[in-house]
């Protein structure tokens, strides 16, 4: 009995040995998967889309009471006040009001053409926004509305929803992102709209 107790002993401790060894293994590098990267694809341009929205709401905030000077570089700041006063819905920049006073002082068609195309420029905020997924709208009913009338006509909508001062382009833009229509097509379509309001407003001033 005292043999076979004495030799049980080694074989615990290889045992306590063995099970020493087994937890005590190197652990792998965890390598970024497909889902990972696909991750960092979509947050990259939302990010970027949030800077550049975040970067045009500042310089209106900062720069509001002297967007009228650029008024003073003719058509290139009718263009520049413009696309600032479309890049945000925050705080509204006085491009309709300088459209309007600059077209007693320039030729009213050419000040709509570059009110329009800057116009135009700015809602790509709206879009990029829709495209990406980042774009946050309250009025879900209206959104939808807009997003139906979209895919029933086409660009008409996008259009006269440009021509016609309101307030509901931004969510058309956001739509017309999300339904991932062709950006030129957006743009080409927003500015023929935007372009026809801004030369009405021109003759009008």
């Amino acid at each position: 009995m005292l043999q076979s107790n004495s030799t049980d002993r080694p074989s615990d401790s290889a045992a306590d040995q063995n099970a020493g060894q087994e937890t005590v293994q190197p652990v792998s590098e965890a390598r970024p998967t497909d889902k990972d990267r696909v991750t960092a694809r979509v947050l990259v341009p939302r990010v970027l889309v949030l800077v550049l929205i975040t970067a045009a709401t500042l310089t209106i905030l900062l720069s509001r009471e002297h967007l009228r000077q650029f008024a003073a570089y003719g058509y290139p700041g009718i263009f520049l006040i413009s696309l600032l006063g479309s890049a945000t819905v925050i705080v509204p920049a006085p491009s309709i009001a300088v459209v309007f006073a600059m077209g007693a002082a320039l030729n009213p068609a050419l000040v709509g053409v570059a009110a329009g195309l800057g116009d135009a420029v700015g809602e790509l905020t709206g879009y990029l926004a829709g495209a990406t997924g980042r774009a946050v709208v309250e009025d879900k009913q209206l959104y939808q509305r807009i997003v139906g009338w979209t895919k029933r006509f086409g660009l008409v909508p996008i259009f006269v929803l440009a021509a016609i001062p309101n307030p509901l382009f931004d969510i058309a833009g956001i739509a017309a992102g999300a339904l991932k229509l062709p950006i030129w097509q957006f743009l080409l379509v927003c500015w023929a709209g935007k372009t026809v309001r801004a030369v009405a407003m021109a003759y009008l001033g």
